[in-house]
């Protein structure tokens, strides 16, 4: 930490014990800046913090990165659970497949076609 004495531009110092921030003022400031539990009132919960995010980002990453490679890009609860006769038992997962199947559908209106065990009553014929 710099007194008045010294250039605020003078720095760290090779070998100094004293930290060359206040933290005190870091917290006021980031604390005004975003809201105040969002800052850190002591160093070493802020230095945890900032060897920590990138280690989870890059983890995070490469967690995407292996899903992607591997085309578990998402969730397929298909008739989920089937009894000893092939018959579909209704859960809670095929009604968020049905809702995931509608949301893609009306993601894009115009390129797809609503898929037909979503609709509810017979397709209507196009050769009349």
């Amino acid at each position: 930490e710099t007194t008045e004495n010294e250039s605020a531009n003078e720095g760290y110092r090779f070998g100094q014990e004293e930290e060359t921030y206040n933290i005190v003022a870091a917290h006021g400031y980031f604390g005004r800046l975003i809201f105040q539990y969002a800052s850190f009132n002591n160093s070493r919960s802020l230095h945890f913090f900032l060897a920590a995010w990138p280690v989870v980002g890059i983890w995070f990453t490469a967690l995407g990165i292996s899903t992607m490679a591997f085309n578990l890009n998402g969730f397929n609860f298909n008739q989920s659970v089937v009894d000893s006769q092939g018959r579909v038992i209704n859960t809670w997962a095929d009604i968020i497949n049905r809702a995931n199947l509608g949301m893609e559908v009306m993601h894009e209106r115009n390129a797809h076609n609503f898929p037909l065990d979503l609709a509810a009553v017979e397709v209507p014929s196009i050769n009349g």
